[in-house]
């Protein structure tokens, strides 16, 4: 038998382990909530990870290094984890590298936010939002012409130069497989998460999320959803947020960039569902809501409390196309007319909606008396099917001249300018970086 020299086997066991220490690390690394001091860090594992870290330290600074080992279960079908670094320096750029079993397995980077208030101007920045992300999955999608489309849109939005992604729901679709039981919405958020399309994306910079029906369930899924609670632990444990409703229930959550608040609802945990009528007898019913009494108390009170300049709202269906008939606020007549008479009468500057689920992107103004108009700025889809508005929406009156997009495209918003004259700049841009669509409003416009 002809023997291998020494030093060729040595590069194939080399070759063989590198290999297998990156199968090792499904999905990430993703950085979620990043704030002055600390930062989380999200990845997926294979079930042969029986350590994981996180090493890291100031750029240029190797020397400084400190690590942070997961003290969470591994060894799971799936493993998804958070890591949380905290006592960070503020406005500092930090690298950092997974390690998997003692190997280093992935590299990154992120910065931690500037501490500029009381010392400087609200600096500028830019993020990115989308909704309906469609993976397509031969034997479990339904026949005939694939749903999903190019997904070379990720790869597009992971070359910007973005301080954040914010996804606004149906970031996955579970199909029927997976919706029937707990393991098939962890199947679906686990496979769809470890596609290598999305990965330069999730490293590319932080990520925020809400969801919407297909990756909280079934189509139009509410609260009578029987796995529910299943559904947000997943949520929980796939997405970084700073944190998850209130009391165990929900979603709902708010950060915080520069001079703009961001209010994360939550659409489907507490909701009615679409299909409950909107009035009985001739009455609005008040037995159909969309986000619940406990979560509207707390947007009241969180807008109360907020002195930013922009308020953004963000929620999976659209809230002010009173021309739509699928899921929409206006629908839930008692819930959406309560929380609309409260905004005229507390008299809050700065709010902007910002909505997903249409499967087209536009940008709605509702005008209002002795006020200043409400903007819902909707964007769909980024990998799902198309779908042009119809029927009374065609000819809206209310969506923007010029706002209409009905291909894949991704938002991608600035906010910027000086301290007493902030503008957000809004442009719809498809797979190929063009920008399809274009949207600006100033602060000094969202004021009674």
């Amino acid at each position: 038998m002809r023997t291998i020299p020494c030093i060729i086997l040595a590069i194939l066991l080399s070759f063989s382990a590198a290999t297998a220490q990156k199968n090792e690390l499904v999905s990430g690394p993703m950085t979620g909530a990043v704030e002055l001091r600390d930062a989380i860090i999200w990845a997926a594992v294979s079930p042969s990870v029986k350590q994981a870290a996180i090493r890291y330290w100031p750029e240029g600074k190797p020397g400084n290094a400190k690590m942070v080992v997961y003290t969470g279960k591994l060894g799971e079908l799936y493993n998804p984890l958070k890591i949380n670094l905290v006592n960070l320096d503020p406005g500092t750029v930090y690298n950092y590298e997974v390690l998997l079993n003692k190997v280093s397995v992935k590299k990154s980077a992120f910065k931690t936010k500037t501490l500029w208030q009381y010392r400087m101007p609200a600096p500028d920045f830019t993020f990115l939002t989308g909704s309906c992300a469609y993976f397509n999955e031969e034997g479990f999608d339904r026949p005939g012409k694939p749903y999903g489309k190019d997904s070379s849109i990720f790869l597009t939005m992971a070359e910007e130069k973005a301080d954040f992604m914010l996804w606004l729901g149906d970031n996955w679709y579970t199909r029927e497989v997976d919706y029937s039981s707990a393991s098939g919405l962890l199947y679906r958020a686990h496979r769809d998460r470890s596609l290598p399309v999305l990965q330069p994306l999730l490293s590319a910079m932080p990520h925020y999320a809400i969801w919407d029906d297909h990756d909280f369930g079934p189509n139009d899924a509410s609260k009578a959803y029987i796995f529910r609670e299943e559904s947000r632990e997943v949520f929980r444990n796939f997405w970084p947020n700073p944190t998850f409703g209130q009391e165990g229930k929900g979603i709902y959550t708010q950060f915080s960039f520069s001079d703009v608040d961001f209010f994360l609802l939550d659409g489907r945990y507490f909701s009615s569902g679409s299909r409950m009528p909107d009035s009985i007898g001739g009455k609005p019913n008040a037995e159909k809501k969309m986000y619940g009494d406990a979560q509207m108390e707390w947007l009241r009170n969180a807008l109360l409390q907020s002195n930013a300049r922009f308020k953004v709202i963000a929620t999976g269906s659209q809230a002010l196309n009173t021309y739509s008939r699928w899921d929409s606020f206006h629908h839930f007549p008692v819930e959406y007319h309560s929380f609309m008479d409260w905004l005229n009468e507390v008299n809050i500057p700065g709010i902007v909606f910002l909505t997903g689920d249409r499967h087209h992107s536009e940008v709605i103004r509702l005008n209002r008396k002795d006020n200043y108009p409400l903007y819902d700025i909707t964007n769909s889809p980024l990998s799902s099917g198309e779908a042009a508005p119809s029927g009374a929406e065609v000819n809206s009156t209310i969506r923007v001249p010029g706002t209409l997009v009905v291909t894949q495209n991704y938002s991608r918003i600035r906010v910027l300018g000086p301290q007493n004259d902030r503008k957000m700049q809004v442009e719809f841009v498809d797979r190929g970086g063009q920008v399809l669509g274009k949207f600006e409003v100033s602060a000094k416009d969202l004021k009674k």
